[in-house]
């Protein structure tokens, strides 16, 4: 047997994995089946979508991902490396009072240990979960009922204007949308708020490559890759500037992406550093820095393609024919410069940024562990 029947707040850790060895439907299958609450990391975010959504967890993961992860009894992870951005840089603090279960096809990773007394299954995702779907589990609606509260509670906290500029996008996409994301800033606003209706979108993220640009060619593999079908990207200026001169390829393909440029003016995440830890010296990355930006509108409507510059991502609004029909389109958001990442994990110390009222964290332990 894999799961002990003691365990009473249980979380199944989805990782990339899980879509590599073509596992979805099983793990969605799973999670129905038991309701075990489903966290993901950031590569896997869109495994964990529509009402199993919940959060993903590390680093810039959401908070109540994270908070969950301290409270839950037992780990389930599955495809997913639990590398230092997740487990973080002294791993006796991950997950401190659970059991960890982990399932990877690959030695080496197994090969890492996170937690002295973990089990370790070499084994392809696929037919890991099948095992699991073969064991008498209990339902565990009551733990994921408090998961989901705890949600609640904490989502006015840790938004920033890319977040909800993130959330508004997600109102205004249809069913199942293919979406990719660019590095940077964007990348993390899109990990933490991009939530799909559906269980069969995809959300395209480079992960540790960390391939600055690749928001917009993404966009495009995509749509030819589903017979020039309608898909979204969401960028930031930065990266969109490595890549812009495939806005030719778009229009000469009329090929109907959507490009939602998140634009605070700056390189955010190597600002958002010089900011903290530099004293505020920046360095090619904010105006002050030399870094500047172009009319994106323009330039795009150079190319023969549709642009509006928003003073305000609350003015997509005025544009839903513009994202429902099938053509091409670009959005030129505008942000504040001084958008930051929130929460953050620092690394040297584990503990999230910012830190909240202690009685909001309280209410949601209490919450986790009545």
């Amino acid at each position: 047997m894999i799961f002990r029947s003691t365990y009473s707040k249980p979380i199944l850790l989805a990782g990339n994995g899980i879509r590599t060895s073509g596992a979805v439907k099983l793990l969605h299958e799973f999670a129905t089946k038991t309701n075990i609450p489903v966290l993901t990391t950031m590569n896997a975010v869109d495994l964990a979508q529509d009402d199993l959504h919940i959060g993903f967890i590390g680093t810039h993961g959401n908070r109540v991902a994270n908070m969950i992860i301290k409270e839950c009894d037992v780990i389930i992870s599955i495809g997913a490396r639990l590398g230092i951005r997740q487990a973080g840089k002294d791993t006796r603090n991950f997950a401190p009072q659970a059991d960890l279960i982990r399932c990877d096809i690959d030695e080496y990773e197994l090969a890492r240990t996170i937690k002295e007394d973990e089990r370790k299954y070499h084994s392809d995702a696929r037919d890991f979960l099948q095992m699991l779907l073969n064991e008498d589990i209990p339902d565990y609606s009551e733990w994921k009922n408090k998961c989901l509260e705890a949600k609640k509670l904490l989502e006015s906290y840790d938004k920033q204007p890319g977040n909800m500029a993130v959330e508004k996008i997600s109102s205004l996409l249809p069913e199942n949308p293919v979406v990719s994301v660019d590095v940077g800033m964007n990348q993390c606003w899109c990990a933490q708020s991009l939530h799909l209706k559906g269980y069969e979108g995809r959300i395209h993220i480079s992960g540790g490559y960390g391939t600055m640009g690749c928001g917009l060619p993404f966009a495009i593999g995509s749509s030819i890759a589903q017979g020039n079908a309608k898909s979204f990207c969401v960028t930031g200026d930065g990266g969109f500037q490595m890549n812009i001169q495939e806005l030719e390829t778009v229009h000469r393909e009329q090929l109907p992406i959507k490009i939602f440029i998140l634009n605070n003016h700056v390189l955010g995440k190597i600002s958002e550093t010089q900011y903290f830890e530099h004293d505020g010296r920046y360095a090619a990355t904010a105006i002050s820095g030399g870094y500047t930006v172009p009319s994106f509108q323009k330039i795009s409507e150079a190319y023969g393609i549709k642009a509006a510059t928003l003073g305000s991502y609350e003015e997509l609004d005025n544009y839903k024919e513009w994202i429902e029909d099938d053509e091409p389109c670009l959005f030129d958001i505008q942000l504040p410069e001084a958008s930051f990442l929130t929460p953050k994990i620092k690394f040297e110390t584990g503990k999230m940024r910012p830190e909240l009222d202690d009685a909001i964290i309280s209410q949601v332990k209490n919450v986790l562990r009545g």
